[in-house]
């Protein structure tokens, strides 16, 4: 099945992006997001997560975090590209929500078939949920995790679990003998410890949860899969695409801020961006913005109408979106001046989120790796 030549991207995909535009914009200014994630600058202040609890509120009644939730659990099932418009404007707005790592757990726990249903179900009802997938190393094969099944209880802890302080459910991957499984765990569940990381994005949280004889009981902890192996890896497309896409988002917010700021701020009698030192860079940005959200949309689309292409083009999207991340954020503390290394100005909080997604799931040189050697490999099976 070919990509349609939107990306798959139609009128309710538009709508979705546009009205998500105006809430954060009329909701969530970005005068309010450094008041509200960066009102001490001391390196050692206690690690906190704030965040606007009631427009998550909103953003549930609203249905988007139903919006990939597959139609049989009570959801809306709309194609991936749809969904990543609204990653994308929730990027450009940098908003403090589970609303990533919910839709993330959605498409793993979419392909666990009726035993994902429940959870399903759960997320479609307003639950946020995120993934417990990684070990201590930060490793990203999915096959590595540091939770253990024995005696009916999980053990370990899963690392760099991400708005672990904002979500109600974790789906953790553990160990039973040689089986990966996947498993449905209530926060409040006895034995699950939350423990803060301190990281340098503000507008994000994370911890590393540990499990100390948890007790699979079918209630607050459910069984979901007994094969998650190819699950996970079925899902990691859409994963990394949703990523890139917030990255997309982030980058379009810095490329305009420095611009409007290039055109009013006045050196030598003259504004700012009438210097080539300055235009020129701007415009390799914004052809490397344009570059990552094509990318993006057409990961989406691949996974939507083309699974065999998914995997190969998510890795582009996320390679693109993670150097287009590093680009487009020192160009705009560069070009703020001295203005832009300072706490005051808003540049840092998107230069510090798009830090984190660059290496969050893998950098650029981390999936042109993945996908060179996939590439030799099929080279190597059609030779």
């Amino acid at each position: 099945m070919a990509q349609p030549d939107n990306f798959g991207f139609g009128e309710e995909a538009a709508l979705l992006k546009e009205s998500a535009r105006k809430f954060f914009a009329d909701n969530f200014p970005t005068d309010q997001l450094h008041v509200l994630v960066a009102t001490d600058p001391d390196p050692y202040r206690p690690v906190a997560a704030p965040w606007r609890e009631d427009l998550w509120r909103q953003m549930v009644e609203l249905g988007w975090t139903a919006l990939a939730v597959p139609e049989s659990a009570g959801g809306v099932a709309m194609p991936l590209s749809a969904v990543a418009g609204l990653v994308e404007e929730a990027g450009h707005a940098a908003f403090p929500c589970p609303l990533l790592g919910t839709l993330n757990t959605i498409y793993v726990l979419s392909g666990c078939g009726p035993e994902g249903e429940a959870a399903l179900s759960a997320i479609a009802q307003g639950h946020a949920a995120t993934l417990a997938i990684t070990n201590r190393q930060g490793s990203w094969d999915v096959s590595r995790c540091d939770v253990r099944l024995a005696q009916n209880s999980l053990d370990g802890t899963a690392w760099y679990v991400q708005d672990a302080g904002k979500v109600s459910h974790l789906l953790v991957s553990a160990y039973d003998g040689e089986r990966l499984c996947l498993y449905w765990v209530d926060v409040t569940a006895p034995g699950v410890t939350v423990t803060p990381d301190a990281i340098i994005d503000l507008t994000r949280d994370q911890a590393h949860v540990t499990f100390q004889n948890v007790v699979v009981d079918g209630q607050r902890v459910t069984e979901v899969c007994t094969d998650a192996v190819p699950v996970l890896k079925a899902a990691m497309p859409a994963i990394w695409t949703l990523l890139a896409a917030d990255m997309v988002g982030a980058g379009e917010w810095l490329l305009q801020t420095t611009t409007e700021y290039a055109r009013t701020r006045q050196q030598f009698d003259r504004p700012l961006g009438f210097f080539q030192a300055i235009k020129h860079p701007l415009v390799n940005v914004m052809i490397e913005v344009d570059k990552s959200k094509s990318l993006v949309y057409n990961a989406a689309c691949a996974f939507d109408s083309e699974p065999d292409k998914a995997t190969g083009y998510a890795h582009m999207a996320k390679s693109a979106a993670s150097d287009m991340a590093s680009f487009g954020s020192s160009r705009a503390v560069q070009f703020h001046g001295g203005i832009g290394f300072t706490w005051e100005c808003y540049v840092h909080l998107y230069f510090k989120r798009q830090k984190h997604s660059q290496l969050f799931f893998g950098d650029g040189p981390w999936h042109r790796r993945r996908l060179a050697l996939s590439l030799i490999d099929r080279e190597a099976h059609a030779g």
